[in-house]
């Protein structure tokens, strides 16, 4: 066994020894004031509740918390398997610690419900502290003025931001690397030869690995779930203007938002329920229709009437959850490939969808009207808006002391980006794409959402009832397994359903398979998708599930450390 094995392939030794008093009679202990007990916090698949049960009886400090996942990260980030997970570390992480100690030793209680959980956010979301790359070297040294909407959220509610993870330059594609120096090819946590997905691969590998507690990815096509499938994770891409994409890089500000990425469900809801909220900032994408000329909504009443946020989503999570939950089942989702990798997919999903059953749930095949023309007549519409959003967002504060680039020109021309950066320096105004901004801005919208509308009601196309409603539909999240690293993984065009809606759409882990005669365990995924501002139905489920099938499991990669 090499040095690196021998040396943290173990698990976290801890002796606590607690001392009670006696009176001279050994016989006769005094156990009138019984020793409180200490919970000790393990940093591997740590969840919120335990690292705050662990503060508030003394077990731990938060300044213990943060400096342990800058040892994890240290050790395995840049060193050992070398992930290549993050971008930035926040060099004020440990000092905003020991604020948030030093609070809960004066009060004796925690600061908000995010007290001292550490976030790691994807490097397109903008934070003051730290430089917002979006991976490139390009914007190496942008550092925005003011935090992004949700930044200011989550550390209001007492979050620290311990770095910035590392993503597909520019939110591009699936495979995971940019020109960032500090960058590099982002690995899989599980099998360090594998893709890890995107483009938010960064936030997956890193919450795979206990790097940090949550993280925060984008999604314009499928960049939140296609990573958390590959790395297990449950990953959440909400309905479209429930979360304010204020101070976030844009690809495609008709399809883009932020979402959770977690290793269980009840972290997700506790970070979601610090994200939601009306922003009042132009750029909230908060529209008062899913139109892409209809403007922000105006106040935070009609913002609460249109998307019926729950106080706190931790309403849903409910053990039973699956007991008589209608489940429709896309099988035209499932891969038709005769190859080994779509069967150990599709088995997957057998076994999942029996387990469901088995839980209480109902499960239906389903069939989605004028599917092949959803997933083959339209396109993203980052085509047609990064050039000019991308513009409009770097003029969006002075360069006057970071000196960053102000427009899509000036970085194209820099030559600082990857080649492909140079796709979109498109003729906007030429017909054909003029024809297809059309169709894919105002046909699209509609068409897809009727459609899945009566998926999910069990409609007939002439709106007559085929049976009772569904409350999600269920497909694989992936039609293939991650592919080798630096590769594009065989996502197929199920993750086009949530962008082209709006609907959101949660990834659930759904088994972890070995890939062919390898002895690595990789996960599988399974998506949801539900009705409009719908998320607490599909927390319901996701958490049910959770806590009946038990699929996750740590990566062996990045054990826990011996201290």
């Amino acid at each position: 066994m090499n040095d690196f094995k021998s040396k943290y392939l173990a698990t976290l030794l801890v002796s606590i020894s607690l001392l009670t008093g006696c009176d001279d009679d050994s016989d006769h202990q005094d156990t009138s004031n019984p020793t409180p007990t200490i919970t000790k916090f393990n940093f591997v698949e740590g969840t919120i509740s335990q690292m705050q049960t662990a503060i508030l009886d003394g077990g731990t400090t938060c300044h213990q918390v943060v400096q342990g996942y800058l040892d994890r990260i240290n050790t395995y980030d840049k060193q050992g398997p070398t992930l290549n997970s993050i971008i930035t570390i926040n060099a004020q992480a440990l000092a905003e610690a020991d604020k948030l100690d030093e609070y809960f030793k004066i009060n004796k209680k925690l600061i908000g419900p995010l007290h001292c959980v550490t976030v790691l956010p994807k490097d397109n979301i903008d934070t003051s502290d730290m430089p917002t790359s979006a991976g490139s070297k390009a914007l190496i040294n942008s550092q925005p003025e003011q935090n992004a909407f949700i930044i200011n959220n989550i550390k209001q509610a007492g979050a620290i931001i311990i770095g910035k993870a590392n993503l597909d330059e520019f939110a591009f594609s699936y495979q995971g690397n940019g020109t960032h120096p500090d960058g590099g090819q982002v690995k899989n946590a599980y099998d360090l030869t594998k893709g890890p997905g995107g483009s938010s691969s960064g936030t997956g590998t890193a919450i795979a690995a206990s790097f940090a507690m949550v993280g925060i990815g984008t999604d314009t096509g499928g960049s939140i779930r296609i990573p958390s499938s590959v790395e297990g994770l449950y990953g959440l891409r909400p309905s479209l203007r429930l979360i304010s994409q204020s101070g976030i890089i844009p690809l495609s500000p008709f399809q883009d938002t932020a979402g959770p990425m977690c290793r269980n469900v009840e972290d997700c809801v506790l970070l979601m329920n610090s994200m939601v909220g009306y922003d009042t900032h132009g750029f909230s994408n908060q529209r008062t229709s899913i139109d892409i000329d209809a403007i922000n909504i105006g106040n935070a009443t009609a913002y609460q009437l249109m998307t019926n946020v729950p106080n706190d989503y931790k309403v849903s999570l409910d053990t039973n959850g699956l007991r008589g939950a209608r489940i429709g089942v896309v099988r035209a989702l499932f891969s038709s490939a005769d190859t080994d990798e779509a069967k150990i997919v599709n088995q997957a999903m057998e076994s999942a969808i029996s387990q469901l059953k088995a839980a209480g749930a109902i499960l239906e095949d389903v069939t989605i009207d004028d599917l092949s023309t959803i997933l083959t007549k339209y396109t993203s519409m980052s085509a047609f808006q990064f050039k000019t959003s991308l513009t409009t967002y770097l003029q969006s504060w002075s360069n006057a002391k970071d000196h960053h680039y102000l427009s899509y020109d000036e970085i194209l021309a820099s030559g600082e980006a990857r080649s492909n950066f140079g796709i979109y320096n498109i003729d906007l105004t030429s017909s054909a794409m003029q024809a297809a901004y059309q169709l894919n801005a105002y046909e699209r919208p509609n068409y897809v959402r009727t459609r899945l509308n009566n998926a999910l009601n069990n409609l007939n196309a002439n709106g007559t009832a085929k049976g009772q409603a569904y409350d999600v539909l269920l497909y694989p999240t992936m039609q293939g397994l991650p592919s080798a690293l630096g590769g594009t993984p065989n996502a197929g065009t199920n993750n086009r359903l949530s962008p082209f809606s709006g609907f959101p759409a949660m990834n659930l882990p759904a088994a972890m398979v070995n890939q062919n005669d390898s002895n690595i365990k990789l996960p599988v995924g399974m998506e949801i998708l539900g009705r409009e501002f719908n998320e607490p139905v599909l927390f319901k489920i996701a958490y049910a599930w959770q806590q009946y099938a038990h699929i996750r499991q740590a990566p062996t990669n990045t054990p826990e450390l011996v201290h």
